[in-house]
């Protein structure tokens, strides 16, 4: 089915409108396999997804969390296939953007083209700053800093910004922040214990905004 995939919030900005096809994947569907050949980038229209990296040792890496706006599958344009395997975290709608047709366009316009340089800044940014947080960050400042972000992305889109919903299990917020399960569920705890947030399930409130960026900040004093 083809149609138009509007860009917005932090998708590409594009000129008007570009016209791509839609891929609706299931709970624990893979969009994408490691070591698969690279031909489009895909922007979450909604639900959310995840990026899988395989370390050499067989250890699941959870490299990120992919919410609705977010543009997915930028590993493989370097070498021309994904790094990363990606599968939803929940139902999901997402925009296949063949890359040809966005190196095409990035030609024949300088304003699409510092829009497709500016999302893959992006992306960049966001990595330096996850192994920002994994090579300095105690574990408590590491959930910390994963909450702010997530609810900070989150506000960007127009929602709360001290209310998440939570698509990663526990295990998965562990292996994305280098952490055990045990730890991941301890500090969950202990912050809400501390009135930092308030845990349900899987629905979070961020009471003390200014506790955890503190807690965060404390990081590079």
């Amino acid at each position: 089915m083809h149609a138009f995939c509007v860009s917005n919030s932090a998708a590409l900005p594009a000129d008007g409108v570009l016209a791509v096809s839609r891929v609706r994947l299931r709970k624990g569907e893979t969009l994408v396999r490691a070591g698969e050949a690279f031909a489009a980038l895909y922007a979450v229209r909604s639900g959310t997804c995840k990026s899988v990296l395989v370390t050499p040792d067989g250890q699941e890496q959870i490299v990120d969390c992919h919410i609705a706006g977010d543009i997915v599958g930028t590993d493989g344009i370097a070498t021309g296939e994904h790094d990363c395997a990606i599968a939803a975290l929940e139902d999901s709608e997402l925009c296949v953007l063949p890359f040809d047709h966005l190196e095409a366009l990035a030609r024949a316009s300088n304003e699409f083209q510092r829009n497709l340089h500016a999302l893959l800044s992006r992306e960049i940014r966001r990595e330096r700053k996850t192994m920002l947080i994994l090579g300095t960050m105690r574990a408590e400042q590491r959930l910390a800093a994963f909450l702010l972000d997530l609810a900070d992305r989150y506000a960007a889109r127009g929602y709360s910004a001290t209310e998440v919903v939570l698509r990663m299990t526990r295990e998965d917020i562990g292996r994305h922040l280098g952490m055990k399960l045990e730890t991941v569920s301890r500090l969950f705890s202990r912050f809400d214990q501390e009135g930092l947030i308030r845990v349900h399930g899987r629905e979070v409130k961020l009471v003390d905004r200014d506790a955890l960026h503190q807690l965060v900040q404390s990081a590079t004093q």
